[in-house]
């Protein structure tokens, strides 16, 4: 991760990046094989395998990679180019927190306990896609109401469809002694997705003009180009949650690891 967010800045072709890089893989590569070889793992590799748990992981690196890049730079947009000041640039956010929480709360635990954890993770991760689409179409002229309000809580209720079933099957799918384990492997996904999300659409933002401080035109390029590419990873996000997760209810995941572990 700081290879890629230090890139946009020092270039992508500089030693410090392709060392960054570098050290990063090897170290990545080191901790695989101490792990496969070692007779007390800190991480059994082989959990990977287990039914779900792999693509639930993979849903929430997109998810984070679509969702913190959003957030970003709608703040930007609302301070930049609507001239908000910071308190009521983050007021503007509130109608988003309040549905998402609702979300969370009410409506991604009614879906998976009708149709599983699969519907709400592909249904969200495309909701949040069109959401994204829609906040594309920013104006330099725009106002919250229109250019602001609706393409966010579009985009809110995508993430909260999404965060909590994929969040749910990341840990449940694991054996009942590894619930630790699979928590923080999950949350590490989430974490990796946002950072390399963001630092990859600010690279994209900067290219479009969102450099150029000042220049409402050049920003909201900028931002919009950012809000698209946001939109493409929770687009192939909800492609790859419909092709790699198990349509299994919600209570399901447990069997598969009984059968995996047998």
């Amino acid at each position: 991760m700081y290879g890629i967010v230090r890139a946009p800045e020092v270039g992508w072709g500089s030693g410090e990046t392709w060392i960054a890089l570098g050290v990063a893989a090897a170290l990545l590569v080191a901790f695989v094989v101490s792990q496969a070889v070692s007779r007390e793992p800190l991480m059994r590799l082989s959990i990977f395998r287990t039914p779900n748990l792999g693509a639930a992981n993979l849903a929430q690196i997109l998810l984070g990679g679509a969702w913190i890049p959003m957030w970003f730079f709608l703040n930007l947009y609302l301070q930049q180019v609507l001239d908000y000041t910071a308190f009521p640039s983050g007021a503007a956010l509130l109608p988003m927190t309040a549905l998402i929480m609702l979300g969370m709360i009410v409506l991604a635990p009614r879906i998976m306990g009708a149709f599983g954890p699969k519907v709400p993770i592909v249904a969200g991760l495309l909701i949040l896609a069109i959401g994204m689409g829609w906040l594309s179409l920013i104006r330099p002229d725009g106002n919250f109401w229109v250019d602001v309000l609706p393409a966010s809580l579009v985009a809110a209720l995508g993430m909260s469809l999404a965060f909590i079933p994929s969040l749910g099957t990341a840990i449940s799918s694991a054996r009942p002694e590894e619930g630790g384990l699979a928590a923080g492997i999950v949350n590490t996904s989430y974490q990796v997705g946002s950072a390399l999300g963001l630092a990859a659409m600010t690279a994209i933002a900067a290219a479009f003009g969102a450099d150029q401080l000042g220049n409402a035109q050049a920003l909201t390029d900028g931002f919009s180009a950012a809000f698209l590419g946001a939109g493409a990873i929770a687009l192939v996000g909800s492609g790859i949650a419909l092709v790699t997760l198990r349509r299994t209810p919600a209570a399901e995941p447990a069997k598969d690891t009984d059968v995996t572990t047998t």
